[in-house]
């Protein structure tokens, strides 16, 4: 998996890159076809802004949190990653191929 972490009127610190990069393995832990990952990072006044592309196998998907603390919307970007490859984890499993096994065993 390839990470690439940017930020818009914020330093990336190695705490918060360390942080981005361990919550990030929770989606290689739930689809192991992740292939790239862009995350920006951004800061306007009050409102922090985490956005994420990810590139898996099949499809790009893409989240975004807004918080008024910047981990508090990595925590919400992740939750929102999570949901989307689970969704399409989902979705490319054969289905159909598990039962056609079940009826062949009967």
């Amino acid at each position: 998996m390839q990470l690439s972490i940017t930020g818009h009127h914020i330093n990336i610190t190695s705490a918060l890159r360390d942080y981005v990069d361990n919550k990030l393995e929770r989606l290689e832990r739930h689809f192991e076809n992740v292939t790239d990952i862009h995350c920006i990072l951004s800061v306007e006044k009050l409102r922090h802004k985490a956005e994420a592309t990810v590139q898996v196998s099949g499809a790009t998907l893409f989240a975004d949190e807004v918080q008024e603390d910047m981990y508090a919307a990595i925590d919400g970007l992740i939750d929102k990653l999570d949901r989307q490859v689970k969704k399409h984890k989902e979705k490319i499993q054969d289905h159909h191929a598990r039962e056609a096994q079940k009826t062949r065993y009967l």
